[in-house]
């Protein structure tokens, strides 16, 4: 997981591959089949042990605590001290593997879906406006932890991607302002990860 992570899909070679799990070209065969079933394996464990933050995220309250919760959190994730920086799905996206970039498209894809219905809801239930699109909502934010996840890898740190996520929630639509005022969290979430 961690070569992939590292090195993108196509850099990862078979023979930092192999030497990373201990075993041989014949044992991966064996084991995988070949390079792109050993990464969605590789992929689904990343997603496993390192996207928790989304299943949080959606249980949050309001629609603006959901955003919060999902970009505060990816950006803790693509900033993880002892890991490799930013994201495995998206350092691997360069790839001429149709099948490769199509479950990378595919896990960001399920993800935007997930926001937009919980934004959908959101809708409905009037804590954000009826105009809104959900969908457009859910796209905004997947952009953005995309973009995290770049600047991460090129070396930016947790409080800036944080402070990123600060702004980019100032702009995120409530329907009221009481609703604004207990989504208004950011900062608090920062300060509390900092201690």
């Amino acid at each position: 997981m961690e070569t992939f992570w590292r090195h993108g899909y196509e850099a990862a070679g078979l023979a930092e591959l192999t030497e990373a799990m201990g075993i041989s070209r014949p044992a991966l065969y064996r084991a995988f089949g070949d390079k792109s079933q050993l990464f969605r394996a590789a992929l689904e464990r990343y997603i496993a042990r390192n996207m928790g933050y989304v299943e949080a995220a959606l249980t949050e309250p309001s629609a603006r605590m959901v955003a919060e919760a999902f970009l505060t959190g990816n950006a803790e994730a693509v900033t993880t001290p002892g890991q490799p920086p930013g994201c495995l799905s998206v350092q691997a996206m360069v790839t001429d593997e149709a099948e490769t970039f199509s479950l990378l498209a595919e896990n960001r894809r399920v993800i935007q879906e997930r926001l937009a219905d919980r934004f959908r809801r959101a809708i409905g239930d009037g804590d954000l406006p009826s105009g809104e699109d959900a969908e457009d909502l859910a796209r905004f934010l997947i952009t953005l932890t995309t973009g995290f996840a770049i600047r991460a890898a090129d070396g930016e740190t947790r409080q800036a991607l944080v402070a990123l996520a600060r702004r980019a929630i100032a702009v995120f639509p409530v329907s009221d302002p009481a609703t604004h005022a207990r989504g208004l969290r950011v900062e608090t979430t920062l300060e509390r990860n900092n201690t």
